[in-house]
């Protein structure tokens, strides 16, 4: 009985994850509309994009193949598993034990290869600008995302999210040196992976600063919607590991309802705290020039690289 009701509260993690992520994207859009002195759109307009796109007939250029037309069943698919493996307002997960951190960033790695494919297989020249930029930031994002798993590895006793997790919630008040180190580097490379300023804006459509929307430039209709559906799980499966590994405080460890409801509320208001600061942030920095990227991604990994040191020392 207690394995059925942890397996029904793992599943119900995974549609809460998938139900608030565009939910967490209109929190950030409304946040930055209002530092700007706009009103912006409702919180709810990511659900109405959707429902739109859903309904709406596709356009696909007749130079694609089969590549452009599976991306967007791909990257839907490769996040959605992703978040199976996510411990959300519960430090347990019951799809931890056949995956890991180490499988998340792979799944990860698996939707960015394939919009890239289909960037490039759209046979436009944006596409392949988009393509090419994103294949530079993605091989220099990706060593420093290994090094602040590393850290987090070492300090918690291994990659299994639920036992790092664990580990954290139960850590006293004030983190490890290291994991501070730690998470100033994820931060910046969760910026990266979201496209997020300074690396990416995701509100334009100019070509000097475009980076993923030049990828999916060419999708429409369904495969438009599962598109941005897919990025906005992305994100806040990021954001997730980011509040729960660095700041776990109020995450249930038991599958009480009581406990189980005041674990939610709390990783309501820690997710939507961080979306309010991040669109903050974007409001208050530029667009950073493409060669200027890496010296931002350096700064992760010399960050990364520190909490390594503090971890021997």
């Amino acid at each position: 009985m207690y394995n059925i009701a942890t397996l029904v509260v793992g599943l119900i993690q995974v549609l809460v994850m998938l139900a608030l992520a565009p939910l967490l994207t209109g929190i950030i859009r409304k946040t930055k509309a209002r530092t700007q002195k706009r009103i912006g759109a409702s919180i709810l307009q990511p659900y109405y994009d959707l429902l739109k796109l859903v309904q709406k007939d596709e356009v696909v250029s007749d130079q694609t193949s089969w590549i452009f037309r599976a991306c967007p069943w791909v990257n839907f698919a490769a996040m959605a598993t992703a978040a199976f493996f996510i411990p959300v307002f519960l430090v347990y997960t019951p799809f931890g034990l056949v995956g890991d951190l180490l499988l998340v960033i792979g799944l990860f790695a698996l939707g960015r290869f394939f919009t890239m494919l289909a960037g490039l297989d759209v046979a436009s020249s944006f596409g392949g600008l988009g393509s090419s930029r994103e294949m530079m930031i993605s091989a220099l994002l990706e060593p420093a995302l290994f090094l602040s798993i590393f850290v987090v590895a070492i300090t918690y006793g291994g990659t299994n999210l639920s036992t790092t997790i664990e580990a954290s919630s139960i850590s006293s008040f004030l983190p490890h040196p290291q994991i501070i180190f730690a998470a100033i580097g994820l931060f910046i490379i969760i910026l990266g992976e979201t496209g997020r300023l300074p690396f990416d804006n995701p509100a334009t459509h100019l070509e000097l600063t475009m980076v993923h929307e030049t990828m999916i430039l060419e999708y429409s209709g369904k495969s438009l919607a599962l598109m941005e559906w897919s990025q906005s799980i992305k994100q806040i499966i990021l954001f997730t590991l980011m509040v729960n590994i660095f700041v776990p405080w109020g995450i249930s460890s038991s599958i009480l309802l009581p406990s189980l409801a005041v674990g939610f509320f709390m990783f309501a208001g820690k997710i939507s705290l961080f979306g309010i600061f991040v669109a903050f942030l974007e409001s208050s920095v530029a667009k950073w020039r493409l060669f200027r990227i890496p010296d931002l991604i350096a700064i992760a990994i010399a960050t990364s690289m520190i909490g390594i040191v503090l971890c021997y020392l």
